[in-house]
Formats: C-alpha cells, sequence, structure tokens
C-alpha cells in the first residue's frame, strides 16, 4: 500500500484549491462586487477554513472513507441520501475537470497566438487524456507530479504580487485600494458563489485520507494547510489586482492577471511567466479533480450504489482506473457541450448540497458519540454557521442554476426509487416524533 506525506497531501489540496480560482475568477469577483470583492474573498475563505475543520474532524472519524462527504452521508443516514450526495459530489468534480481544462485550453491557446475556441477546447481534451494516464500510474505519482506544479505556480502568484507592491511605490496613479464604488448585494451574493468555487478544493484530500502517514491528524494538518495557505494568496492577489488596475476596469475574463499587468505596463517576461503560471495552475487543479472523481465514483460502486464495472481498483498502484478513465471521458465530453457557465454553476451547486450533508453528518456522530482523534471547536456553532452560509450561497445562485439543481435532484430521488423497486428491496420506517 503506497502512502504519501503530509506535504505532498497539502500539495493536492492545493493543486485543487489554487487552479481556474485564482487565475480566472478573481477577475470575475471583482467585476461583480468591485472592491468588495476583497471583503468577499475573506468572508468567504473564513467558511471554507470552517468547513475544512469539519471536514477534518468527518476524516478522522472514517480514515480509510474514499468518498468524501458521500461516505459520511452513507454511514450516517444510509443510502437514498449517499446516492444523491454521491452522484451530486462525483458530477461536481467531473464536471469540474471540464471547466478548469478549458481555462487551461484557453491559456495555451493565448499563449500560442490562436483564437479558435475549437483549438482551446481540443487543447483541454489532451490535457484530460494525459492526466488519466498520470492518474493510472497511481496516487503516488499523481501527488509528486502536483507537488512540483505547486510549487511553481505559488511562485508566480508570490511573484505577481511582490511586483504590484513594487510598482505601486514608485508610481502615484497605482496602489489605491479604493471602497467608494457602493456596495451591491446582489453582485456581493454572486460574487461569493463564483469564490467559493474557487476554494472548495480542500475536500479532494478526504477521498484518500487512508494513504497520508501519520492518521487522522496528518490528515486535518493537510487539509487546514492548504486553506489556510490558499486563502492567504487569494486575499494578496486580489488586493494585487486591486493595486495594477481600477476596480471599474476589471470585467467578466479569462485573464486578469495579464490585464492587470498589462494596464501597468508589466515587463513581458512576467505577463509571460503569469500565463505559463495560468496553464500550471489549471492543470494541477484538474489533475487533483480527476483524482477525486475517481475514488468517489468508485466508493459509490463499492456500497453496491453503482454497476460492478466502477469497483475495478489497482490496489498495487491504488487507482480505481475504470473510475479515471470514465471521469475523463466526462471531462471531455462535457468540453464541448458550450455551456461552461450553467455547467460550473451546476459544480457548485453539488459541492455545496454535499457540504451541507457533511455538517448534519457531523451532527449526527458527535450524537451517537463516535471517537474522534481530531474535534473542531466551538461546537455545534460552527457546523451552524457553515449550514446559513452554504444556504446562502445557493441563494446567490443563478436561477437557472437552482432550477437544474432542483430536477436533478428530483431525477436522482426518482432513479433510486425506481431501481429498490426493481431489486424488491424492503421499505425502512422511521418515527420522527415520538
Amino acid at each position: 500500500m503506497q502512502k504519501i506525506g503530509v506535504a505532498s497531501a497539502t500539495a493536492v489540496g492545493l493543486g485543487a484549491i489554487i487552479g481556474a480560482g485564482i487565475f480566472v475568477l478573481s477577475g470575475t469577483a471583482i467585476a461583480l462586487a468591485g472592491s468588495f470583492a476583497l471583503l468577499a474573498f475573506v468572508l468567504v475563505g473564513i467558511v471554507a477554513l470552517i468547513m475544512a475543520l469539519i471536514l477534518s474532524e468527518l476524516s478522522s472519524i472514517m480514515p480509510n472513507a474514499k468518498g468524501a462527504s458521500y461516505s459520511y452521508a452513507y454511514v450516517a443516514f444510509g443510502s437514498e441520501i449517499a446516492f444523491i450526495t454521491g452522484i451530486l459530489l462525483y458530477a461536481s468534480y467531473a464536471t469540474a475537470c471540464a471547466v478548469v481544462a478549458l481555462g487551461f485550453g484557453s491559456y495555451l491557446a493565448s499563449l500560442l497566438g490562436i483564437s479558435s475556441p475549437f483549438i482551446a477546447q481540443l487543447f483541454a481534451a489532451l490535457l484530460l487524456v494525459a492526466l488519466a494516464i498520470v492518474n493510472i500510474l497511481g496516487i503516488r505519482k499523481a501527488a509528486q507530479a502536483d507537488f512540483v506544479l505547486v510549487l511553481i505556480k505559488i511562485f508566480i502568484l508570490i511573484a505577481f504580487v511582490v511586483f504590484a507592491f513594487l510598482i505601486s511605490r514608485g508610481n502615484n496613479n497605482l496602489g489605491t485600494v479604493s471602497f467608494t464604488h457602493g456596495f451591491d448585494l446582489g453582485g456581493f451574493f454572486n460574487a461569493t458563489v463564483v469564490i467559493f468555487f474557487a476554494y472548495t478544493g480542500f475536500q479532494t484530500i478526504t477521498t484518500f485520507a487512508s494513504r497520508v502517514n501519520g492518521g487522522a491528524r496528518a490528515i486535518a494538518k493537510a487539509i487546514i494547510a492548504s486553506t489556510l495557505i490558499s486563502m492567504i494568496l487569494y486575499v494578496l492577489v486580489v488586493v494585487a489586482l486591486m493595486i495594477l488596475a481600477p476596480v471599474s476596469f476589471y470585467t467578466i475574463t479569462g485573464d486578469p492577471l495579464a490585464f492587470a499587468l498589462q494596464y501597468a505596463n508589466a515587463p513581458k517576461a512576467l505577463v509571460l511567466a503569469v500565463d505559463i503560471g495560468a496553464l500550471v495552475a489549471t492543470a494541477s487543479a484538474a489533475l487533483a479533480m480527476l483524482l477525486s472523481a475517481s475514488r468517489i465514483v468508485y466508493q459509490i460502486s463499492a456500497d453496491r450504489l453503482l454497476p460492478r464495472s466502477l469497483r475495478k481498483f489497482d490496489s498495487k498502484r491504488d487507482v480505481a482506473v475504470n473510475g479515471v478513465i470514465l471521469s475523463a471521458f466526462i471531462g471531455i465530453i462535457t468540453l464541448f457541450t458550450g455551456s461552461i457557465y450553467v455547467i460550473a454553476s451546476i459544480s457548485n451547486f453539488g459541492l455545496i448540497v454535499s457540504y451541507i450533508i457533511a455538517c448534519i453528518a457531523l451532527m449526527h456522530f458527535r450524537k451517537i458519540k463516535r471517537e474522534a482523534p481530531f474535534k473542531i471547536p466551538l461546537y455545534p456553532y460552527l457546523p451552524a454557521i457553515a449550514i446559513v452560509a452554504m444556504l446562502a450561497f445557493i441563494a446567490g445562485m443563478p436561477r437557472i442554476t437552482l432550477v437544474i439543481g432542483v430536477m436533478l435532484i428530483l431525477g436522482l430521488i426518482a432513479i433510486y426509487y425506481f431501481l429498490r423497486e426493481v431489486g424488491l428491496k424492503r421499505v425502512v420506517r422511521v418515527r420522527l416524533f415520538k
């Protein structure tokens, strides 16, 4: 059984967190919320840290779980809630792979001077094929590859931030971050939804908790460290963006860092380095998401809620082979649907629902007094805060996302009961009140 250390586990978490969010969505958040995007990044970061603590305790209760929030729901509430949670979570990761990979393809096409959307999609598809091969080679190789990618992109982000602060000192037209544009509640909520998508990769670590040296406390360290590091980097980068260019100049674009550098007349070498950093970031994020998706769908199948073919697992390499292939295939197909905005929103919807279920699962385990080597402080207040925040994020989603999300949940309920009826499974009856 292959093992990885806390540093590698943290790198996989960072690889999933610091991807499209920092290089693509930061400018979108500023366009939606103005200068208050900085406040949104801090507040959402705090919520993400609370969720990281909650998942740390859950992973310490079930260190051998491979399905993240799905596994916690399965043990706590049974197969019905788990089936819905698991499929939503898996769909979130599989489709998020496509969104992040398309970011990679767009940056690469731009770097090569190609404006064709189809070429960007082709680059994204080739990336997913390559990452599937890396994952099939085994988790140790995937974690080591991600560790190198994370170091590269953190270095580039630090260089970007340092340049912003240095240039602002020598230019009177730069360096002022103004909060005078007014507060738009709707734009602020829309920004929090975008920003939360950028933070959510920390759950990736819980999908291979059993392979981390040091047990529950090591897993908790990796989850918390990856969230804290990403939060600090996000805030610094947003401040740097606001220093380099006026807030009102930002639009919903895919290259806000490059735009800010060009506006400030940065050296071409730095602009090129940031473009390369964006390629590295999106590649490593897609790598971590593909790894997580494959292990989630494997766990659902291992619990006999999906077909037997998805249970193929190479124990020597510690990889769910068919899960990787299926996830890459879904990601590639999704690339060509032409509705990336809706796909990204649906991905976020599934993640948020799974986090709400995880919070309730923690309350269940606390009530039945399950042993947990790591426990969150301020219980039950932190889980309650997290649930309220998640509901607020859902309220801030576009209406089409809410409609599709509700339809998906209703469809999963219908499929679950149809399959149970076909199998003549006994109906479980409980009494909710005395």
